[in-house]
């Protein structure tokens, strides 16, 4: 049996043009024109490539990327450390627990809500997901305008 390999089930290449719906404008302060919480987005998704991808899709687009965790221990830690607005969840994780795991841990401890952004969204997972309330889904392989578009939705709805 073969192994697919990443560049075989997913389209990493980085987009050249971004068409004006990709373009988020974050909220900032008005005095420093710093993005404020509420545009602070952490990323949790082992697959190096992926996780690369949605960074720069993120910046890009005008967010403030708190970290990349592939772990869900790494997960709460940096969520502990750098208090994002939301998080970008992947299902399969490096280590022992999975990403529903990690959602449950930032809910209840710190009050985070998720993004799901997996291959594995069937209806047990998305039960197992629904207690810590998530934001929104999306299923691989997604584009980046998605991406945005999602957490921009999910930055916006009231806590």
């Amino acid at each position: 049996m073969t192994q697919a390999s990443v560049s075989d089930r997913y389209d990493v290449a980085a987009p050249t043009e971004r068409s004006p719906d990709d373009k988020v404008t974050p909220d900032t302060d008005e005095a420093s024109g710093a993005v404020t919480q509420q545009g602070r987005v952490l990323i949790v998704e082992d697959d190096f490539l992926i996780a690369m991808q949605a960074e720069t899709a993120l910046l890009d687009a005008g967010f403030q990327v708190t970290g990349i965790a592939t772990t869900a221990e790494e997960a709460l830690a940096m969520a502990r450390e750098h208090k994002p607005a939301l998080v970008i969840m992947d299902i399969r994780l490096a280590g022992r627990r999975d990403g529903v795991d990690a959602a449950g841990d930032l809910f209840r401890e710190l009050g985070l809500r998720c993004v799901f952004a997996t291959a594995h969204d069937d209806l047990l997972t998305r039960a197992r997901a629904e207690p810590f309330a998530p934001l929104g889904w999306l299923s691989k392989p997604y584009t980046m305008g998605s991406l945005t578009s999602l957490v921009r939705e999910a930055l916006a709805r009231p806590s």
